[in-house]
């Protein structure tokens, strides 16, 4: 088929919309359709529309509806969809999603949010990523612990951090923070925690091999985030074989499962802190988080998004 794919991120961004989308048409085309991704829609006739972010995609949506009614639309949730603007801007976006014929949404817990007439539409997609090329060789001078995150107020970048200035002096814990800044007062504020902070690193925004090569060398990552729609950092993470400490936040209990043993309360960097000194401290704690990451593994491999999206593509266009 003939698939036309809306993303509000353009091809230079480097955010979670923009990977997705790009990640989608990959799998797509490996499973015989036609994709291109677009960031509106220009009205050109297409078999399948799946547009990304029901807020942000809205105005394409509305579009193909009115020249395609009875078109086949997907809409694919993002995190803000869920946790913003179903509070901010509810009414535009509970529209594009009523008018989908199914939504995607990344991991297990996105129903509690919506409206129970939506639930019938949801098709969950956990996002995939290949293994490492090679075994993982964390540091040994140092415990080192990644965040893989821009810095900006939905991921509460620098919880880690400020974690790490409560832990003994004896710990030789140190965080490698990858991430571009989204506005200066965020640059100018990770450039005064490197200078107060000397377990602090601020990276800065990097490609995605040098994401992998942090991942070969660190003994955990922390995803301090207070909303997500389903982190594809976790995936990664989880894929890579890299223990994970998570806040307790809904997007990623629905990636990582409710006995996963590595969660600490959002936005406490006295309870991040106790974590990140188990995890330096006890072998037998850290190895709990690994082994959880092993079971999880296999819903993260490529073959099963590429499947789960040809169910979906092929569900919704069978309904028209």
């Amino acid at each position: 088929m003939k698939i036309s794919l809306i993303t509000p991120a353009g091809k230079q961004s480097k955010n979670g919309n923009r990977t997705t989308a790009e990640r989608w048409a990959r799998l797509l085309r490996r499973s015989g359709h036609r994709v291109r991704i677009d960031t509106e829609y220009d009205g050109r006739a297409t078999d399948l529309l799946i547009a990304l972010h029901a807020r942000h995609s809205a105005a394409a949506a509305q579009l193909y509806r009115e020249q395609v009614p009875n078109g086949p639309l997907l809409v694919g949730l993002g995190g803000t969809d869920v946790n913003t603007f179903l509070k901010t801007e509810r009414a535009a976006t509970l529209a594009t999603m009523t008018m989908a014929d199914g939504l995607i949404c990344l991991h297990d817990l996105i129903a509690r949010e919506l409206p129970p007439p939506l639930h019938e539409k949801l098709h969950v997609v956990r996002q995939s990523a290949p293994p490492l090329p090679a075994p993982r060789r964390p540091a040994k001078r140092n415990f080192d612990v990644c965040v893989i995150g821009h810095l900006r107020a939905e991921k509460d970048p620098f919880r880690t951090a400020l974690a790490a200035r409560l832990l003994p002096d004896a710990s030789r814990l140190r965080v490698n923070h990858l991430g571009g800044a989204h506005s200066a007062k965020f640059a100018a504020r990770a450039k005064a925690e490197m200078a107060a902070n000397p377990r602090y690193f601020w990276r800065g925004s990097v490609p995605g091999w040098r994401v992998r090569r942090e991942f070969a060398k660190s003994h955990a990552m922390v995803i301090s985030s207070l909303q997500e729609g389903g982190a594809n950092v976790v995936s990664e993470a989880i894929v890579a074989g890299v223990p994970i400490i998570a806040s307790d936040i809904a997007g990623n209990v629905g990636l990582l499962g409710p006995d996963y043993p590595g969660y600490y309360l959002v936005g406490d960097e006295v309870a991040l802190a106790e974590m990140l000194r188990r995890a330096e401290a006890e072998p037998a704690f850290l190895g709990s988080l690994a082994q959880h990451g092993r079971k999880l593994a296999p819903l993260f491999c490529p073959a099963q998004e590429q499947t789960a999206l040809a169910n979906i593509v092929q569900s919704v266009t069978r309904q028209g």
